[in-house]
Order: C-alpha cells, then sequence, then structure tokens
C-alpha cells in the first residue's frame, strides 16, 4: 500500500513538474512572440472593433498636440484617425510623430494578441502615397509641425520624404489669387495633418 502511495506521488509530481515546465515554457514562447510585434499591427487591432462602441485612444503628439481619435487605417509608416470631437474629416500621423498612446486596459490587452497577417498593400502604403492621394483629390489640409505651427491650404505635390504646400485661407478652394506662399515641408517636420477629406485607399 506504501509502494502505491508513492508512485502516486511520484507521478503527481512529475506532472506537476511537466505543467510548470510546460507554462514556462508557454511564457517564453509568448514573451518571443511580444519581442516581435510592431507597432502597425498592435494599431490595425484597434480597427477591429465593435461598432456600437469604437475603441477610442489617445494620442500624445510629437507637436505636444493630444488627439483623443477612432484608429481608421493604417498604412507602412503612418495611422489614419477620425477624431472623437471636433472638426470632421480625415487626421493622418507619421508613425515618428506618436509619443505616447493612452487606451483602456482592455483595449491594451487586446491589441497585444497575435494580430491576423496585414495584407502586402498595407505595408506599401507610405505616407507619402496616401498624401499624394490628397495631391489628387485637391483636398484642403491644416498642417501640424512639430514646432507647434499651424500651415493651411492644398498640398501640391508629395515626394518621397517631403510636399509641396500652397498656402491659403482654410476652407477656401485652392485659386492661384487666394494662395498666400508655398512652403516645401519635409515629412520629418510633421506632426499630424488633418484633411477635409478621408484619402481614397485601395
Amino acid at each position: 500500500m506504501r509502494w502505491d502511495r508513492f508512485f502516486d506521488d511520484l507521478e503527481d509530481q512529475l506532472a506537476s513538474e511537466w505543467e510548470a515546465e510546460r507554462a514556462a515554457l508557454d511564457t517564453e514562447a509568448e514573451r518571443l512572440r511580444l519581442s516581435r510585434v510592431q507597432l502597425a499591427e498592435r494599431l490595425t487591432l484597434l480597427t477591429v472593433r465593435d461598432a456600437t462602441a469604437p475603441a477610442v485612444a489617445s494620442f500624445d503628439l510629437a507637436d505636444g498636440a493630444t488627439v483623443r481619435a477612432v484608429v481608421t487605417g493604417v498604412g507602412a509608416d503612418w495611422v489614419g484617425l477620425a477624431l472623437a470631437e471636433g472638426p470632421g474629416g480625415a487626421v493622418i500621423v507619421p508613425f515618428s510623430a506618436i509619443s505616447s498612446i493612452g487606451m483602456p486596459h482592455a483595449d491594451l490587452l487586446r491589441t497585444a494578441r497575435p494580430a491576423p497577417p496585414r495584407s502586402p498593400l498595407a505595408d506599401r502604403l507610405t505616407f507619402g502615397f496616401v498624401l499624394r492621394d490628397l495631391v489628387r483629390r485637391r483636398a484642403g489640409v491644416v498642417v501640424h509641425l512639430v514646432s507647434g505651427r499651424l500651415l493651411t491650404g492644398t498640398i501640391d505635390r508629395a515626394g518621397a520624404d517631403h510636399l509641396d504646400l500652397a498656402l491659403h485661407e482654410a476652407g477656401a478652394p485652392r485659386r492661384s489669387d487666394a494662395v498666400a506662399g508655398y512652403r516645401l515641408v519635409p515629412f520629418g517636420s510633421i506632426a499630424w495633418i488633418r484633411a477635409d477629406e478621408a484619402p481614397s485607399l485601395p
């Protein structure tokens, strides 16, 4: 009888050790997975939401502004936002201009889960690409610089790392006689852009 109890105890001990080892391996595998997660993947998971209660996050940006918004799209190096309050239109923020993102703990945990594979197209939609769509649409924009300065107008051209902006009053159409000047703006100096209309993305 004592031997039976001894073998039962030994079996329980081995099972406990096996479970502890498996849990440790699962924990290490999860740490390894999380070490490879990129910001774009976590932001993409914020676009998957309940239509009745969209996930509103608070974005602290390089110009010192904080905007409360819902993530509407994620490209290779930018995020598209719809402001939770204030003017309509679309907000486009390069990843490099995001200082931090605040959200409820449940949403934070949800964004750490494994994400579905991103479309190869999404990884090719750069900040310049989305700005070129605004050029085609002749959409009015407010460019928020990291210095805190605002430039209003229409983007005439968007290169690989800069844009040409025709300055005019916000909300006014771009006409030659309304243009007050021109600015060449490096992408690195842009904190965020608010466009009168959302870009049309594939």
